[in-house]
């Protein structure tokens, strides 16, 4: 374990901020070090799960006025008039947002209130028009519902209709994108909700307006089946040229469907369902308002930080209670394990997954941080009640177990699409849930404990090893891999605790295993030689207050570590997670700043945390 003294921060800074130099004596180096690198520099934070009033759920919440438009300026750092009426805007801008509005009815409800005819002259308007003057409005609201659990009974809207709304979807993205600068991506959510069972993903596209709206968005009034949107979206490459990836959200309310051993249709999972998946399912949203969905401490029982956030008492739909058999089909550490065996049977891990986090707000406000955030939905931004409504029983959650999650993180070389869309690909990215934690991650056979050391360490890890997200080949007799990780605290944030590593593995009877390390802390303590454990890094939240104080943990933490428990003929995979110290939640902020009491049932402080994509060692 080493914790950065003083002495060199500023190299792990140089190293976590994409500044390396090469030794002359390591052969005809340039004068300046940087020249010739061709590998990423610089991470980003943005958010690629995000709704506005043209999404119909959002606009039937509350979402009547604040457009795709006003999100990406929001997350510009341009100020915007909230559902409440406060003034909000963000102190430091995103990198990158996706806006991905739901392409069933998509920005139907919003144009149908202001009686827009290219929506009230369609059949399906008209139909609306009739529920709303029987005051039916149950049918209304329902169509949507319907939509994504039985599209036949709601039909979707003419193509030519859903054409124009999503070349204007399209345009807009493109009037926000400033490459080098803020990244717009066009993007939508493919909304599947099989028997109450969350099945949705986000479609985000590498492409400009003029490739991406050439084909309407493939929603679930198509069909609710995943196998049917990857097969769109290799239509969609095939006819444009263009790139696109699909990222799955909320396992934990699926009941077992995200990460299944058969197919919706009940055939087992082959190798074509394997290939599909694997070629647009990059990445996973693990954390965001709707719960954390790393871990579970029925599936992790020996892992004392599996408990963070977790929503798992039934489905989206709230049509069946949660049981055990189901987690290991929903959480991502249960997939990654099972995609080792997946990848022994057919040759293809179809939950080769890197992890990143997103918002899923519907407020068109993008505020993932415990001290800043301003909600998830209208209903759910400030004020004195949001702590104290508990929601009526037809709703998902009550305000005050909102999760304030999450950001997605990549390391790219430019802030442009290209470069993170491609990052994201490639799986060099990582998830917060909501602080900017810099975190790096490599793996390789060649590594030894100085490197973590030297100025030149980027080049030595891309050079011999490879980043998060990455593989490793066969092992030679007697080898075993090599780890660098290393993260600084969110310079406006929290210091750190520690570094863990995580390992899932298959024996060789076949069992699937894992195991948490510690790796590097904070502070003098010491592992519990019978427990293996660390003690608690302690705790400075002053509740009453909404405040912390950083005079515990460390601002950087590196270290080397090689697997003591190798063994070179089982697949693994290997992801960090870095811990801050505790922090106000932010019902903790809610509960100072409105003068109202805290829920029993909600915790007072946090650990906000980084969870690195994986890397994978394949015999």
């Amino acid at each position: 374990m080493k914790v950065f003294p003083r002495g060199v921060c500023s190299l792990l800074l140089l190293v976590l901020g994409g500044l390396s130099m090469n030794a002359a004596a390591e052969g005809e180096a340039p004068y300046s070090g940087s020249v010739g690198q061709n590998y990423p520099k610089e991470v980003f934070f943005g958010d690629t799960h995000l709704h506005t009033r043209n999404s119909a759920d959002a606009w039937s919440m509350g979402n009547l006025n604040l457009t795709p438009g006003d999100a990406y300026r929001f997350a510009q750092g341009s100020p915007v008039l909230a559902h409440n009426g406060m003034q909000v805007q963000l102190r430091r801008p995103l990198d990158f947002l996706v806006v991905s509005d739901h392409a069933e009815y998509l920005g139907a409800f919003y144009r149908f209130n202001v009686n827009d005819s290219l929506i009230t002259k369609t059949d399906v308007g008209r139909q609306w028009q009739t529920y709303v003057e029987e005051g039916d409005l149950a049918k209304f609201f329902g169509a949507f519902v319907n939509s994504m659990r039985n599209p036949e009974e709601d039909p979707a809207l003419p193509a030519a209709v859903r054409q124009t709304v999503w070349s204007g979807v399209a345009k807009t993205a493109d009037r926000h994108n400033k490459p080098g600068v803020f990244t717009a991506f066009s993007g939508y959510e493919w909304t599947s909700m099989i028997s109450g069972n969350n099945l949705h993903r986000v479609v985000v596209f590498k492409d400009d307006a003029d490739k991406v709206s050439q084909m309407i968005p493939f929603s679930g009034q198509d069909s609710l089946d995943p196998r049917d949107l990857w097969q769109a979206l290799a239509n969609y490459e095939t006819a444009t040229g263009g790139e696109v990836l699909s990222i799955a959200h909320n396992g934990n309310l699926s009941n077992g469907m995200m990460f299944p051993d058969e197919t919706v249709g009940g055939s087992p999972i082959d190798e074509a369902y394997a290939s599909l998946r694997a070629r647009f399912e990059t990445v996973y949203e693990v954390t965001q308002v709707k719960g954390d969905g790393e871990a579970h401490p029925v599936l992790s029982p020996d892992d004392e930080f599996a408990d963070f956030e977790n929503w798992d008492w039934d489905n989206i739909g709230r049509t069946q209670k949660k049981e055990d058999w189901m987690l290991p089909q929903e959480y991502a550490r249960g997939a990654l394990k099972r995609g080792l065996r997946f990848e022994d049977e057919l040759g293809v891990n179809p939950f080769k997954i890197g992890l990143i986090g997103s918002t899923d707000g519907h407020n068109s406000i993008s505020t993932p941080e415990e001290d800043n955030f301003f909600g998830k939905f209208p209903e759910s931004e400030p004020g004195p009640a949001r702590l104290e409504n508990a929601m009526a029983l037809d709703r998902l959650w009550q305000n005050s177990l909102l999760v304030a999650s999450g950001y997605a993180a990549v390391w790219a070389k430019e802030n442009t699409r290209a470069a993170i869309f491609d990052a994201i690909k490639r799986r060099e990215v990582y998830a917060t849930t909501g602080s900017r934690i810099k975190v790096r991650f490599f793996s390789g056979w060649e590594f030894d404990e100085t490197d973590i050391h030297r100025p030149a360490m980027l080049d030595i890890a891309y050079g011999t090893g490879v980043p998060m997200g990455g593989d490793l080949s066969k092992a030679k007799r007697g080898q075993v891999p090599k780890f660098l990780v290393i993260a600084a605290m969110d310079a406006d944030g929290a210091r750190l605790d520690r570094i863990q590593i995580i390992k899932g593995w298959m024996d060789k009877a076949g069992k699937l295993q894992e195991k948490v390390y510690d790796v590097a802390w904070s502070d003098d303590r010491k592992l519990d030689k019978r427990t293996g454990k660390l003690p608690a890094v302690g705790n400075t939240v002053d509740v009453e207050n909404a405040t912390y104080l950083n005079t515990i943990g460390a601002p950087q933490l590196s270290t080397y570590w090689e697997d003591p428990d190798f063994d070179r003929a089982e697949r693994a995979f290997y992801y960090a997670r870095v811990l801050e110290i505790p922090t106000p939640r932010w019902t903790t902020y809610d509960s100072a700043y409105f003068n109202v009491e805290l829920q029993d049932d909600v915790p007072s402080s946090i650990q906000d945390r980084a969870y690195t994509s994986p890397i994978w060692y394949t015999p």
